[in-house]
């Protein structure tokens, strides 16, 4: 695309303002276009950083008749550097670029800065498809790129894309130079080839870790903000869930504690009985092993009171167990 204009212009002719550049380009008369043949559109421009609203406005010209032929002339480096400035692509690669674009049929290198009628005749062009802004020639009066081919009634109108031009991007490029310069650090690129110092270098270092670090304390303060409301909305919910359930939940909780007592003495009274039987069968076992009667082992009576949950024992045994020393005097007799 040509330089923005270097000369005041009316506000209807700014970028946004569509019905402006559409009353000023109807000034002109626009001469009939062929119907035996293609017509053939020219558009020019710098086209540094190919971008889609680049491509946007080829199409427009490529769509402005039912059969168009498109021809795109790009100006090189020489003529775009002294009238324009300096250009992240050289011109070759901004010409391999329009050749990649869909809408174009035909690349014309080293385009004149200023369109006449010899370079209109040698490539037979009935149109050049332009946006209607004025663009300032080579003459340094404030003329007008396009208003030959305007008074000639050969200029087609082309809006541009709003938000997007190579401009806006140089600039996004410069606000975020040293992050740019981190990640091509990072891709393996020297300091010597992106022509930073040691110091810059190492600084920029510095600065993405401090960057990193602040990052993750602050996402960590977030996330303990976010649990402290967590505790406070719960605590409150609790409390009031406290103060509405307290009865209830008490005598829950009485009641099975009252139910695992139950349960709990259960379980000993059962143990303890379990314990005796098993006692009474040796003691039986034993007394059989001596000698001794059923009788005798059936001296042992065991009563258990259910009811009461005490335990008797009634045990009965001989002369000689119950008074021994009775036993003695009369072996000293004898």
């Amino acid at each position: 695309m040509k330089p923005q204009p270097q000369f005041d212009i009316s506000s209807s002719d700014n970028i946004g303002d569509t019905e402006g550049a559409i009353d000023r380009s109807s000034e002109h008369r626009m001469l009939p276009p062929p119907v035996d043949r293609p017509v053939r559109v020219y558009a020019d421009g710098i086209y540094d950083l190919f971008h889609f609203g680049h491509a946007r406005s080829l199409e427009q010209a490529k769509k402005s008749f039912p059969n168009t032929y498109l021809l795109v002339g790009c100006c090189n480096d020489e003529i775009t550097h002294k009238y324009k400035g300096k250009t992240v692509m050289t011109e070759a690669e901004r010409y391999e670029s329009l050749r990649h674009c869909k809408w174009v049929d035909e690349v014309i290198p080293d385009a004149p800065w200023v369109i006449n009628q010899e370079f209109l005749d040698k490539h037979n062009i009935d149109y050049v498809a332009h946006d209607s802004l004025p663009y300032a020639d080579t003459s340094g009066a404030a003329n007008d790129v396009y208003e030959f081919v305007k008074a000639i009634g050969r200029f087609k109108e082309t809006k541009r894309t709003e938000g997007i031009s190579t401009s806006d991007i140089i600039m996004r490029i410069v606000k975020d130079y040293n992050q740019y310069v981190l990640r091509n650090l990072d891709r393996g690129y020297s300091r010597k080839e992106l022509g930073v110092s040691y110091v810059k270098e190492k600084r920029l270092r510095v600065n993405r870790r401090l960057k990193t670090l602040q990052e993750k304390v602050k996402e960590h303060q977030e996330k303990v903000g976010e649990k402290i409301q967590i505790v406070k909305r719960t605590a409150s919910m609790h409390r009031n869930e406290w103060v509405e359930n307290a009865d209830r939940w008490v005598a829950g909780f009485l009641e099975m504690f009252e139910e695992g007592c139950h349960k709990m003495g259960t379980a000993i009274r059962d143990r303890i009985q379990e314990r005796l039987r098993g006692q009474q069968s040796r003691d039986g076992s034993f007394l059989l092993q001596n000698g001794k009667d059923g009788e005798d082992v059936d001296s042992d009576e065991y009563y258990y009171d259910d009811d009461s949950e005490e335990e008797y024992f009634e045990e009965y045994y001989d002369d000689d167990e119950v008074k021994p020393e009775s036993n003695r005097d009369e072996e000293n007799k004898k």
